[in-house]
């Protein structure tokens, strides 16, 4: 006779049936069906028995009505219960793994998307959310760009009171140069404007003192002065994920009672230590007579890859007085958005000059130092997003002549754009740039004689934008179908 409680032997094998899961858990009531201390995970097919039974408790089960209270573990008998205990076990046939995976290291910076901790809580960012009033409890962001405009309703005669209308409110925080560290980035004031009631702007020269809320009335109205309209946080951080510095820019203006409520305007930036914010040659179309954005790709999958001198991205020869080609070696003119150019040279060949050394010359000349492979559509084109970016169709054009050295000559480029976007706002966007290299065969000179040829390049802007047809809704075409009796009794 087996005690009660304990489980049965394996059920003999027969036709298959649908699995169930069994979990019980032992408590001292017979109502609720279970034994002491056992935790059984019964399945039907295939068969697995996991149990943690302590050694003593069965043991100690006698056949009766009743059961000895289970000692319960804790901190004082765990250690104990755990070598008197058979342990886990499992039959051949489970592949449950009770291994624990340590947990993963805990790195101490900022990443993207995760909340800016002060020394009390974390940077206040107001911004609307459900509504266009200002909520004061939107955490900051690290790297999350954002500029808002939001809604403050207020209670003019208790302005003092209200803390997120004062200056010590946003300037006051100091910021955790990383995630839970004891090293504080202090907010620095650097600008503060005062705007008057009729919006006159005035720039506080001394940035350290700080302008307390201050409540007056003038005759019926009550005005409440040095109240926050726009604060500017500019962050600076490293390639590590930390806060170096930590700007404020401010302004206040002074608030009457006809004007609640108030609109207040927040901005945060991230900048990057020791860089500088890349000019743009358009936001997003291209603006004329700026550079063009132009880059290669060292390999396939990787982003474009740029020269910091946003003039030597896509260059032409620069035309000089002297005309001499390989004296204006390297002096280069940038190829600006919308206007057609044309720039040349001289050069001078003798005999003592090989051919394929003044081919490879000339072409270099022409091309100049990194010709590129890509031209960006937009003037805020991203490097990243390759697959957005113009490849430029490179094609030469050779004459054969017999006895003769091919030498290029010129370099064309054409770079087509349209009006991209609305008819009122229309985007310049590049959606085709062709190169497109000329040779030309010349005889051999002959000892002692010179030969003086012309090189040149020239670009040049088409515009390929489709012109726009006004549009006409479609006259509505009436499909209906009459009964077949319609006409009755006429037809």
């Amino acid at each position: 006779m087996k005690p009660p409680g304990l489980p049965g032997p394996p059920p003999a094998p027969g036709p298959p049936r649908s699995r169930t899961l069994l979990l019980c858990v032992s408590v001292t009531c017979l109502q609720h069906c279970v034994m002491s201390t056992a935790v059984v995970i019964l399945i039907a097919a295939p068969w697995i028995s996991v149990s943690f039974l302590p050694a003593q408790s069965q043991l100690s089960y006698k056949p009766a009505l009743s059961f000895i209270n289970p000692e319960v573990p804790d901190e004082s008998n765990f250690d104990k219960l755990m070598k008197t205990s058979d342990g886990f076990s499992s039959n051949a046939e489970s592949d449950v793994s009770l291994t624990a995976k340590p947990d993963a290291p805990n790195t101490a910076k900022y990443e993207y998307g995760v909340h800016l901790q002060t020394s009390h809580s974390f940077l206040r960012f107001p911004s609307p959310l459900t509504s266009s009033l200002c909520t004061d409890n939107n955490p900051a962001a690290f790297l999350v760009n954002q500029a808002v405009k939001c809604t403050r309703r207020i209670n003019l005669e208790q302005c003092k009171e209200i803390e997120t209308l004062s200056l010590a409110y946003y300037s006051s925080p100091k910021i955790l140069r990383v995630p839970g560290s004891g090293t504080k980035v202090p907010i620095t004031v650097q600008s503060i404007t005062i705007q008057s009631l009729n919006k006159t702007l005035t720039l506080q020269e001394d940035t350290d003192v700080l302008r307390p809320l201050v409540l007056v009335e003038a005759g019926h109205d009550k005005i409440c002065t040095n109240v926050i309209l726009e604060v500017k946080y500019s962050l600076m951080y490293t390639d590590a994920g930390e806060i170096v510095k930590a700007d404020v820019f401010v302004l206040l203006g002074a608030v009457s009672s006809a004007m609640v409520p108030f609109q207040q305007k927040f901005e945060i930036y991230f900048i990057q230590q020791n860089t500088k914010p890349v000019p743009l040659s358009g936001n997003p179309g291209y603006v004329v007579g700026l550079p063009l954005a132009a880059g290669f790709q060292p390999q396939k999958g990787s982003g474009i890859m740029q020269t910091t001198n946003r003039y030597g991205q896509l260059t032409l020869l620069r035309s000089t007085a002297e005309q001499d080609c390989l004296a204006i070696a390297g002096i280069r003119t940038p190829v600006l958005f919308g206007y057609n150019m044309q720039s040349g040279c001289k050069l001078r060949l003798t005999k003592a000059i090989t051919c394929r050394l003044v081919a490879q010359k000339v072409e270099s000349l022409l091309k100049g130092q990194g010709f590129p492979d890509y031209v960006a559509p937009f003037g805020n084109s991203q490097a990243q997003d390759v697959l957005d970016w113009v490849p430029v169709h490179f094609i030469t054009q050779t004459s054969h002549m017999k006895d003769s050295c091919q030498l290029p000559v010129a370099l064309a480029i054409e770079v087509k754009w349209t009006k991209y976007g609305s008819l009122l706002n229309p985007q310049a966007k590049i959606v085709n740039v062709t190169a497109n290299l000329i040779s030309s065969s010349f005889p051999e000179t002959n000892s002692g004689n010179k030969r003086t040829i012309l090189i040149s390049t020239a670009v040049t802007f088409v515009d390929v934008s489709a012109p726009a047809e006004a549009g006409f809704r479609a006259r509505p075409t009436i499909n209906a179908r009459l009964p077949f009796n319609f006409f009755f009794p006429f037809v």
